[in-house]
């Protein structure tokens, strides 16, 4: 497990926003002068916010106890935060102000309700799957279970070794350690590198959400020692809302497809989110998704490929051929 200092959070944040702002963006003349520190100084955002400079060092030494709303309002603006970085400051100060707990929290094993699952299993032309916070796959529909196959049977395997002792991770498919710990990401992900660092952010907004959650740090911590790249994007601090876009697969039975997503929120089921991936009708991609539906509902035996906390019961999948290795440049540094 990794410990959560939230005056170092506060303070790293701060410092690595400060560092992204350039007194250019900031409207600040520098009149040529050499600069020893990249992005604002301290008493330039201090300015900018309407604060003391002393009072902004005490802010970004973590010490945000008792600070209002207005005042990190005005920081916020003054870093020109995003609405994924000015919900996170927002997040980090009121972790601070609340009571630590003596040890952190484990929540309770996620499950679906029944209602919920009701609606991917009801999407029969897209993928569907729920997710949580720390990019557990809860559930999914058949085309689901279809189109991330190699995460599922990745789960599958990684459970079995670790019932043998040779690993520990991998309970419930999750995406975070699929990304970062399977050689096979980075060929089923032909974007792996932006998915990589996208999938960071979202764990980092998590973390900012809810610093107390113990499978969280656990997670985190483990993909730190494990993944160089995931301890170098973590360390960067950068926050990010997913709520729409394309993500791109390399799929080992449907080949490539170029998928639009949309989220939903669960507001009954705090941390929950339905992800919706489709494609356009009549598209290559439209086509491969067709042929992966097709494939998926006539699969040659039924077995059990890993199953989601609470999710629906639908057939295995195939084990169709396994992805290459992946491409020597998406490896790790």
């Amino acid at each position: 497990m990794v410990g959560v200092d939230r005056s170092d959070e506060i303070r790293e944040f701060l410092i690595s926003r400060r560092a992204k702002l350039s007194p250019e963006q900031a409207g600040i003349p520098t009149y040529g002068d050499l600069r020893r520190v990249p992005g604002l100084r301290r008493e330039e955002v201090a300015h900018l916010a309407g604060v003391s400079a002393d009072y902004y060092t005490r802010l970004e030494r973590g010490s945000i106890r008792g600070v209002s709303d207005g005042v990190l309002e005005a920081v916020a603006a003054a870093l020109q935060l995003d609405e994924a970085e000015r919900a996170h400051l927002m997040d980090l100060a009121r972790a601070a102000n609340a009571p630590s707990p003596r040890l952190p929290r484990r929540p309770p094993q996620q499950r679906v309700r029944p209602g919920v699952l009701r609606l991917p299993d009801g999407m029969t032309g897209a993928v569907a799957i729920v997710q949580n916070g720390r990019s557990d796959v809860l559930a999914a529909n058949l085309l689901g279970r279809a189109l991330y196959g190699p995460v599922f049977n990745s789960a599958a395997q990684s459970s079995s070794a670790a019932s043998s002792g040779s690993d520990t991770w991998s309970r419930t498919p999750n995406q975070a350690r699929y990304i970062f710990l399977d050689p096979g990401a980075g060929d089923f992900y032909p974007d792996w590198r932006a998915v990589a660092a996208t999938t960071v952010a979202m764990l980092r907004l998590e973390a900012g959400r809810n610093p107390d959650d113990r499978a969280l740090n656990e997670l985190v911590g483990e993909l730190t020692t494990r993944s160089g790249l995931f301890s170098a994007l973590w360390a960067g601090h950068d926050v990010r809302i997913h709520t729409a876009g394309t993500k791109r697969f390399h799929h080992p039975v449907a080949g490539d497809l170029s998928l639009q997503f949309e989220t939903l929120d669960l507001p009954g089921d705090q941390g929950q989110t339905l992800f919706t991936f489709t494609a356009e009708p009549g598209s290559a991609s439209g086509n491969a998704l067709a042929f992966l539906a097709s494939w998926a509902a006539t699969p040659p035996e039924t077995t059990t490929a890993g199953h989601p906390a609470g999710g629906t019961t639908t057939p295995g999948l195939r084990s169709p051929a396994q992805p290459g290795t992946p491409n020597p440049g998406k490896t790790e540094p």
